[in-house]
């Protein structure tokens, strides 16, 4: 299985790691912490050095109850950082985490290679058509709901067979557009209560259905903490423990906060199917 990054096929029969960067002051975990070009320089290299193998950056927190972002101020946070990224670190693959078309297009063109989007398109109707005429890969992420209202009481009659149906429609209009390559992601925490999540997690394998690659990104999110009763930065070990859950059952992108223990749950897990 392979995605298409700027004519250099990324093969994704090993997992990769996506490490977040949020460039937000309201991000649930590290909101307002990379907020000079220092820190963001030092943060992505960290994180290459660690064995990411993407950067996902992004310049509105879609936490639960999320203030809005004007569009310019969006711009303002993301561009720059790409810029200054692709500058210091050229071959680095850059995704951008936006649900805004006139984002997503003005990242790509300051160096971005995937455009990530949580709403698969609804919150913004011209995005399948960016994406296409873009010919980059596009992450489509299940959310029920927007950012503002997903947490208030989300019901399903059945979870996975809803999201698959979901996604599936969503996939046959992506192609329709003419976007060749789709990730898909479940959308953890966006419109599902926990154990709504453990369900998606547990089923997980349920995914590959729809023949896409499959991300997952669980790293430090209240299903985790909350049920351990600790916060954000006490999850570490959780979201460890998940992630390794997620490749078992055929994850092949994990998106992070933490790279390095990423990458040894990666390492592990491909000597145990190896060995098995």
């Amino acid at each position: 299985m392979t995605i298409n990054i700027n004519g250099t096929l990324l093969d994704l029969s090993t997992p990769k790691i996506m490490g977040i960067l949020n460039i937000t002051p309201d991000s649930f975990y590290d909101g307002g912490v990379f907020n000079s070009d220092k820190k963001i320089l030092n943060q992505v290299e960290k994180m290459i050095s660690e064995g990411a193998d993407m950067i996902d950056i992004g310049g509105y927190s879609s936490r639960p109850g999320a203030n809005e972002v004007n569009i310019d101020d969006e711009i303002d946070r993301v561009i720059p950082a790409i810029e200054l990224i692709k500058n210091k670190f050229g071959d680095t693959i850059i995704s951008i985490d936006t649900f805004r078309s006139k984002v997503a297009k003005k990242a790509i063109n300051a160096g971005a290679s995937i455009i990530n989007d949580i709403s698969s398109g609804d919150l913004d109707p011209e995005m399948f058509n960016c994406v296409a005429k873009l010919k980059v890969p596009y992450i489509m992420m299940h959310m029920k709901g927007s950012p503002n209202n997903m947490q208030k009481n989300p019901e399903y009659e059945n979870v996975i067979v809803e999201i698959v149906k979901n996604l599936s429609n969503k996939l046959f209009l992506a192609k329709k557009a003419g976007i060749i390559d789709v990730i898909i992601d479940p959308g953890f925490g966006f419109g599902k209560t926990a154990t709504h999540n453990y369900s998606i997690l547990k089923n997980l394998s349920f995914f590959k259905e729809l023949g896409c690659p499959i991300l997952v990104g669980i790293s430090r999110k209240s299903m985790i903490y909350k049920l351990l009763d600790k916060n954000p930065e006490n999850a570490l070990n959780g979201t460890t423990c998940l992630n390794t859950i997620s490749i078992i059952n055929g994850a092949k992108i994990l998106r992070v906060h933490d790279v390095k223990e990423a990458k040894e749950v990666i390492t592990l897990t491909n000597f145990l199917n190896k060995n098995s």
